[in-house]
């Protein structure tokens, strides 16, 4: 066959070679991700709750709820400002599927992530095959940017960093895209989507100033004024849709966008955290210079580092090679791109001082996870530079294969780790030496692994008379996220109240003030590699802490009782009450024996202050708050700092009887309300235990609404809560609470309490 005839048959069998080509693509595609798809719902029930998952659940429906007329007023404080172009779905699919327990709303919310977190998979391998078109490199592609161990685990209960890079790769291929159709369209729909992504965290502006920089690019290389026209006005269609997107994506923008954007600048700045890095702890305003550079290396798959570091060099030397000579291609300039996209923010953060930037690097580099977006294509420029390098097809494919093989060997290291894969290290850092990684770096701050702590509780005292008791630094969301998402038979086991005989399960995250884990008191640990993450123990050994405590003079006889005993600080109350150790929170103030051992930041100072939650080292046993906390260091001397002041037992004592003697009865109910010495004194004689978790309120009316505050005029009068824990003690004769009337004259007053159920 010759002639037209045969060229028309040949480009017909190539069409059919193609579309079965295409066919075999999509087929072997569809089963990766059907395998993605299938394991992750196999691991799906294995992942805790994070600590801020409640909080971005509660944020998003204080938005939705606002824009649908069925609240007052936004969310107030912060929280008002953060995006919810990935919750505000979330709570949809949660309401529009009639989800109301809270282990299914959990299970829901890890389920749609992990599916965004797939897409992103998606969107990785079509965005490759735009590139290189070769499915084989499209494949690589989504295997880099999914088998990350960190991401993985991260794409179940992360709604705010996993979202980021997923919209980071979307936006990337719709850049392509509009950048090779130059159509209207296409720069609108980029223009939605960088203003979702710019919504979910504002890093997202790092895409959003390299979308106007390749512009000008264009712009400098364009031939002709048609060209230059055409290129300004896609770039003004961009602009709108970013702005116009923008603005319908944030609720806080709808009243005043311009008084908005001043007020949310605040919002996402001013969170000073300190995090334990190599050793040393650092404040978030004060990481050295390497701090995203060495998580990023550490964590990342090794062969993926390898391959990146290889495809940045080959774009920027391909960028080399062209200056001078003629225009870069537009493939070399969208690789210059994804190298501007990862090198600049690192760049900024670095060489740029300032909160607003340094808060993005704290609990590893979680809040820059975006960067893998980038680097998982730069991977794929790597490999394919690596393989043309050689000119045996035999060398080429041996490239691939190990290539393939690094991508094996990532996740099996993933399932040797599992569930812990958000703990995961490389070989780059010392992994076998027992508890090293806990004395360098912060490792389960999400805690997961109390999950895992829980189930081991359960699992080893089925019988259902074992009560598992939590008790954790990081606060009640993490301890209930995780309590909540266990099936219903197992949530009602956990309770929030350490007690002395019970189980209790602890973040082992840094061990900052318990250095040493006493094997006296331990009965499990949760481990990765050679690691404790989390414990479960019962603290009977507190009950001998109580006795040589008591067998000495305190040091601070206060609301507590405040004993040195050796290298501890031992807090003690009794009576006492489970508010009175889940509640309340002092700083120890430490003056170190030498001063190197304080942190840099504070040696200036001469002393370092440190949060002690007391239901983390403490339990109630016999009406007794017993707590006790190891010191990092040899001190010197030590203050503890109650805030809010707490009500001192001789106080309160000293203040019932002068009111009983010399006040004024006004009220006789659950509770004797007095009035002596300017101040309000609540009395029960025979008060229960549980009488300490109240709150109280207070209707003052002056003698003057001129001494009322503006917005309180109107009705007359100023309510007032208190809380009995705070603002009062627990005696072995009563129960007596104070509160201080204001220094304007008044007329009257009512007094109330709210119980449960309303």
């Amino acid at each position: 066959i010759g002639g037209s005839a045969g060229r028309s048959f040949r480009g017909s069998l190539q069409c059919e070679a193609d579309t079965l080509v295409i066919k075999l693509v999509a087929v072997l595609l569809k089963s990766d991700l059907a395998l993605f798809l299938v394991g992750g719902l196999a691991v799906l029930d294995d992942y805790g709750a994070a600590v801020d998952e409640l909080i971005q659940r509660s944020f998003a429906a204080g938005n939705v709820d606002w824009a649908a007329g069925t609240a007052a007023d936004l969310p107030s404080g912060p929280s008002r400002f953060y995006g919810v172009a990935f919750e505000a779905p979330l709570l949809l699919a949660e309401r529009v599927l009639g989800l109301d327990g809270e282990r299914d709303i959990f299970l829901s919310r890890h389920l749609i992530t992990h599916l965004f977190f797939l897409t992103g998979g998606l969107f990785a391998y079509l965005l490759a095959r735009r590139l290189f078109g070769a499915w084989v490199l499209a494949l690589f592609a989504m295997l880099f940017f999914l088998l990350h161990p960190r991401l993985y685990a991260h794409s179940f209960f992360n709604s705010k960093d996993v979202p980021l890079l997923v919209m980071f790769i979307i936006a990337l291929y719709l850049a392509h895209r509009a950048f090779r159709r130059d159509a209207l369209s296409a720069f609108c729909l980029l223009g939605f989507a960088v203003a979702a992504l710019v919504n979910i965290r504002p890093m997202g502006v790092v895409l959003l100033a390299a979308i106007p920089g390749m512009r000008a690019l264009d712009l400098a290389f364009a031939r002709g004024r048609p060209e230059r026209k055409r290129i300004l006005l896609t770039t003004g269609v961009f602009a709108l849709a970013f702005i116009l997107s923008i603005y319908a994506l944030s609720p806080y923008l709808w009243a005043d966008p311009a008084q908005g954007a001043i007020d949310a600048a605040p919002a996402f700045a001013g969170f000073i955290l300190i995090e334990l890095f190599r050793g040393s702890r650092y404040v978030t305003t004060d990481f050295p210079a390497e701090y995203l550079p060495v998580w990023f290396s550490i964590t990342s798959p090794p062969f993926a580092l390898v391959l990146g570091a290889a495809g940045a060099a080959a774009v920027l030397a391909g960028a080399v090679r062209t200056v001078g000579r003629a225009a870069p291609g537009r493939g070399l300039r969208f690789a210059l791109m994804l190298v501007g996209c990862f090198a600049l923010p690192e760049v900024a953060l670095i060489s740029l001082d300032g909160v607003l930037l340094d808060v993005t690097r704290y609990m590893g580099w979680r809040q820059s996870y975006f960067l893998w977006a980038p680097f998982a294509l730069l991977a794929v420029f790597g490999l394919q530079w690596t393989a043309n390098s050689f000119r045996s097809k035999r060398l080429r494919t041996a490239v691939y294969a190990a290539a393939g093989a690094g991508a094996a060997a990532t996740l099996i290291s993933m399932a040797l780790i599992h569930p812990n894969q958000h703990v995961s290290f490389n070989f780059l850092v010392d992994r076998v030496a027992p508890e090293h990684l806990r004395t360098q770096y912060v490792l389960d701050y999400w805690g997961h692994s109390l999950r895992q702590a829980f189930q081991w509780i359960l699992d080893e005292h089925p019988g259902g008379n074992a009560e598992a008791k939590v008790a954790s630094p990081y606060g009640p969301l993490l301890l209930e996220g995780n309590a909540r998402i266990l099936p219903a038979r197992d949530r009602e086991r956990i309770t929030l109240h350490p007690g002395i005989d019970s189980f209790t399960a602890r973040l082992e995250s840094e061990g900052t003030l318990r250095p040493a884990l006493e094997s006296r008191d331990i009965l499990h640990r949760v481990k990765v590699y050679a690691n404790t993450i989390a414990t479960v123990e019962r603290k009977d050994y507190l009950r001998e802490v109580y006795e040589a405590a008591r067998a000495q003079e305190p040091v601070y006889d206060s609301a507590y009782d405040v004993y040195r005993l050796g290298d501890e600080v031992v807090f003690i109350k009794e009576p006492c009450a489970a508010y009175y150790l889940t509640e309340q929170k002092p700083t120890l103030r430490l003056t170190p024996a030498d001063k190197d051992d304080l942190p840099y930041w504070r040696a200036e100072k001469g002393f370092e202050n440190i949060w002690v939650f007391l239901d983390h080292y403490g339990a109630l046993f016999e009406n007794r708050c017993v707590a006790s906390v190891s010191l990092p260091y040899p001190i010197a001397d030590f203050d503890v700092v109650w805030s809010p002041p707490l009500l001192e037992d001789g106080a309160a004592r000293e203040a019932m009887h002068r009111a009983r003697d010399e006040g004024q009865l006004l009220a006789r109910s659950v509770y004797d309300v007095y009035l002596s010495n300017g101040e309000l004194v609540y009395v029960n004689d025979q008060c229960d235990m549980d009488e300490t978790g109240h709150l109280f309120h207070l209707n003052i009316y002056p003698e003057r609404a001129g001494d009322l505050p503006e917005e309180r005029r109107e009705r007359g009068f100023e309510r007032v809560w208190f809380e009995f824990h705070r603002q009062g003690a627990l005696l072995p004769e009563a129960c007596v609470a104070l509160l201080p009337l204001p220094d304007y004259p008044i007329a009257g007053f009512q007094t109330g309490q709210r119980l449960e159920g309303g």
